[in-house]
């Protein structure tokens, strides 16, 4: 990696990392000479000067009447990171204790489109262990009865068994009749009392999806608090729900 590379990472950022070297190259030199060699305004190189000194990276001299710079040691650089590495060491107890006591954000990530829908029903896949859901017979019309098939095949063969909510209508009522060969188990609701039509996975131990089928979109959420209350909802609304009978 270029050496101006190199230092802009290390913070000598906008153009300061051109003045230092410049400064380092010519020894001694006045600011028009710097400034020359760097090729920036004479102004811009002044400031950058007056920067580089705060930070101990260039110091000032005077010859008669001329006011020169001088680039420092390059192991001062080194010196500075060991010295801010030291200060980290010593504090990170306790910004560790602030971070755990604001615990860890959940991840957010959305999803437009259809491919972004069958993107976010792949997700499910990528775990083992039940999933719990939330679902409605509108991801069908959305994307397809190949695809919804499809999806169930990998599900089945991956041994990923489902826990459902839907709500009882005429086409829900024959796709019950194929929950043991689908690892499925399946409780209805009334669908005019209750009708939603968003979809809700709750999987992989930390993970929630959102799929809205009418608005091809879906959002994935990451964190256990919100995973561990969404799966509470579905635990309480699962047990309040009567059993399905399937001839």
């Amino acid at each position: 990696m270029e050496i101006k590379h190199i230092l802009e990472q290390l913070g000598l950022k906008d153009k300061k990392a051109d003045v230092y070297l410049a400064a380092l190259e010519l020894g001694s030199a006045t600011v028009i000479e710097i400034s020359k060699k760097a090729s920036i305004k004479r102004t811009t190189c002044y400031d950058i000067l007056m920067d580089l000194i705060k930070m101990g990276l260039v110091s000032e001299t005077s010859k008669g009447k001329k006011r020169l710079f001088i680039g420092e040691d390059p192991e001062k650089i080194l010196g500075d990171l060991e010295n801010k590495e030291k200060l980290l060491s010593g504090i990170l107890p306790q910004l560790k204790a602030v971070y755990n006591i604001k615990g860890v954000k959940p991840k957010i990530r959305f999803y437009e489109g259809k491919e972004g829908l069958r993107e976010v029903y792949a997700d499910t896949l990528k775990y083992s262990g039940e999933i719990a859901a939330f679902a409605s017979e509108d991801v069908v019309r959305a994307l397809g009865r190949e695809w919804a098939d499809d999806y169930l095949k990998k599900r089945v063969k991956k041994n990923i068994r489902v826990r459902v909510i839907l709500p009882k209508t005429e086409y829900v009522s024959k796709i019950v009749e194929e929950d043991r060969e689908l690892l499925r188990t399946s409780k209805l609701i009334d669908p005019q009392k209750y009708p939603f039509s968003i979809e809700i996975n709750i999987y992989g131990h930390k993970k929630v999806a959102l799929m809205s089928s009418r608005e091809e979109m879906g959002i994935i959420i990451e964190g256990d608090e919100v995973y561990k209350t969404m799966k509470l909802i579905f635990e309480l609304l699962w047990d309040n729900l009567p059993e399905v009978k399937v001839r």
